[in-house]
């Protein structure tokens, strides 16, 4: 693997290649490829804006931002994105890493697809999501050069009909517990993908609740 992208150096520590390792044995090559580029695109922002942040914690973060889509996850309770922060606060606490970190890492993933909160919190909570965001739909797109992303795209590839196939896989990660969705941008995600999902609306359950008036 080519170690430095568009003037941003891949991390290489232990911990940093146990991620690595762990996100390539589990996830297809299209999710992989996807968190690296995220990795890439969330440095790429924090340099411009000055921003001081943990590189390696932020390689972790964007290699298990989307570990909740697995299918082991598939009848779990809770938002995917909660399901991957849940591993990698498991992964961060068998290296040692002290609990302040482990938190906000935790909250990164956690965060990572809820618009207007992370750009609001810490450095590297900010840049998991402007990361990923770029990646899936190009948000702030023209904040980077042609170059930066042609790098990153020629490192790590963009499959053919990238943009339906992403869909799909969050789709797919999301299908067997719709309730998950409500209040999120994953409820888009089902809507556009099952024809038997109905979203939950938030005023309809305030009409409709138990209270008098």
């Amino acid at each position: 693997m080519k170690k430095t992208i568009a003037g941003i150096e891949l991390p290489d520590g232990a911990m940093a290649q146990a991620a690595t390792d762990w996100i390539r044995g589990t996830e297809s090559e299209l999710m992989f490829h996807h968190s690296l580029r995220a990795f890439l695109f969330g440095a790429l922002t924090g340099h411009r804006e000055k921003l001081t942040f943990n590189a390696e914690l932020l390689y972790v973060a964007a290699m298990f931002h989307n570990v909740g889509l697995n299918v082991k996850y598939q009848r779990s309770p809770y938002r995917f994105e909660v399901d991957g922060a849940n591993a990698a606060r498991d992964f961060l606490r068998q290296h040692v890493v002290v609990d302040r970190l482990i938190d906000e890492v935790w909250a990164a993933i956690a965060l990572h697809t809820t618009p207007g909160i992370p750009e609001h919190m810490s450095p590297l909570v900010a840049l998991v999501s402007a990361g990923v965001q770029m990646d899936v739909r190009g948000a702030r797109h023209d904040e980077f050069t042609v170059q930066q992303c042609d790098e990153i795209v020629q490192a790590f590839p963009r499959e053919s009909g990238f943009k339906k196939k992403i869909i799909e896989a969050y789709a797919r990660g999301m299908e067997h517990r719709p309730e998950t969705t409500f209040g999120t941008v994953n409820a888009d995600v089902l809507d556009r993908w099952d024809p038997n999902y109905r979203r939950l609306n938030f005023c309809g359950l305030v009409l409709g609740s138990e209270w008098s008036n």
